[in-house]
């Protein structure tokens, strides 16, 4: 039951982190606007949130020593998920912060980067914030006063990285993984090749038998011309 909920917990992080880094790259854009920004600000704190809650399951299992070595086992692959979930939060909220410095909504000198996106990220917000709509309720200076706020939950979430070190050492590498590196492509990868090589095979027998076609047509040929030829030196003679 425990460990399904931690699952749970961690498909829900996962989520929201993609959503997020998703919406970051859209700053400085053309999609950029103050709801994207009150997006970001809610996506992140819900992402925050999550963490929090992974954590506090997380360190309280693997704390447990009535817990088998193969349920150990489990969390701790967990815990290394969870981990590098939390690392790439906060490496795309410092470019969040980066990124909103460079790019104020309320400056019209700034010249907004062309990134080849367009259209909103609402359906994004929503599908992190899992609701069916955004509601939108900031001040028109969010995109310059929400950075402070962004500073401070940045420097929140490296301190539950230390403090999460400090509780619970689980060193990555000892952790084994469910499946080889890349396992999740290889069948992907397969697929493809098993459809290069079928459309191959199938290029190979439409070229053959085109061969065959010509090579019929051009013994035809010869033989009408050697008939004809011989019909020529029987009228001669």
């Amino acid at each position: 039951m425990v460990k399904e909920e931690c699952k749970a917990l961690l498909d829900a992080l996962n989520k929201v982190t993609a959503c997020y880094r998703h919406m970051v790259l859209t700053i400085g854009g053309t999609s950029d606007s103050q709801n994207l920004r009150e997006e970001l600000k809610k996506t992140r704190q819900k992402a925050q949130e999550l963490a929090v809650a992974n954590r506090n399951k997380l360190t309280t299992v693997l704390k447990d020593k009535t817990v088998s070595k193969e349920d150990k086992a489990e969390f701790e692959r967990l815990w290394v998920i969870f981990s590098t979930c939390l690392e790439i939060l906060e490496i795309d909220m410092r470019r969040a912060l980066e990124l909103g410095h460079e790019f104020p909504l309320n400056v019209p000198k700034k010249h907004l980067i062309q990134t080849g996106m367009s259209g909103g990220t609402s359906g994004v917000a929503a599908r992190a914030m899992s609701v069916q709509n955004m509601k939108y309720e900031a001040e028109h200076n969010i995109d310059v006063v929400d950075l402070k706020d962004l500073e401070n939950e940045i420097n929140q979430v490296g301190e539950m990285m230390y403090e999460m070190e400090m509780k619970v050492s689980v060193p990555q590498w000892t952790v084994e993984a469910k499946q080889d590196p890349g396992a999740e492509l290889k069948s992907t990868i397969s697929m493809g090749a098993s459809s290069i090589g079928m459309i191959s095979v199938e290029e190979n027998k439409s070229f053959c038998d085109i061969s065959k076609v010509l090579a019929g047509i051009i013994f035809s040929a010869v033989l009408i011309i050697a008939i004809v030829l011989a019909v020529c030196v029987v009228k001669l003679s």
